[in-house]
């Protein structure tokens, strides 16, 4: 299963929660507070997101944190690869080639680095921006488009699912 971790999942949400206010300084303390978080949680996340930029910190009485740059130009991608601690990849191999000890006579790796650079570009397609505001319309998925073999098109039919998508 496919699955954005904890980690992530909280960065994103400090992150949108600031965007929110983008020219307000906010402590690690204010914000474990009105997100529901732990505050050492909170701190580790706004340490890493830090060191990449994405938010920068002022000392002080009024110090705090704050957004790095415009919230339209702050990725989904970006705060993955802040927060994550290997390289991202959906398989071992797209995410640190030469790991795997069958890769080099594997004969779907290039497919899974396909797949791999499709989930990229999208991650990298949707901002923080983008998840401030909840989709007008959801995106719909088909499930089982592709007929089993040996049965007739017309006979499977699609599973339609709704997934929300913030963009």
């Amino acid at each position: 299963m496919l699955r954005i971790s904890k980690i992530i999942d909280y960065g994103t949400l400090v992150l949108t929660h600031m965007a929110g206010c983008p020219d307000r300084v906010f402590s690690a303390a204010d914000l474990a507070a009105t997100l529901g978080l732990g505050q050492p949680t909170v701190s580790k996340i706004l340490k890493l997101l830090g060191q990449r930029e994405l938010v920068k910190s002022s000392r002080g009485a009024r110090g705090g944190y704050m957004l790095g740059r415009p919230a339209e130009s702050i990725s989904i991608a970006d705060i993955i690869d802040a927060l994550e601690e290997q390289p991202f990849g959906l398989t071992e191999c797209t995410a640190l080639p030469g790991a795997c000890s069958v890769e080099s006579g594997c004969h779907i790796r290039t497919n899974w680095q396909r797949i791999n650079a499709i989930v990229r570009r999208t991650l990298e397609d949707v901002s923080i921006a983008d998840m401030i505001v909840p989709a007008a319309t959801p995106i719909e998925f088909s499930l089982n488009t592709r007929p089993a073999s040996g049965t007739n098109a017309r006979a499977v039919a699609a599973s339609p699912t709704t997934w929300s998508h913030r963009k």
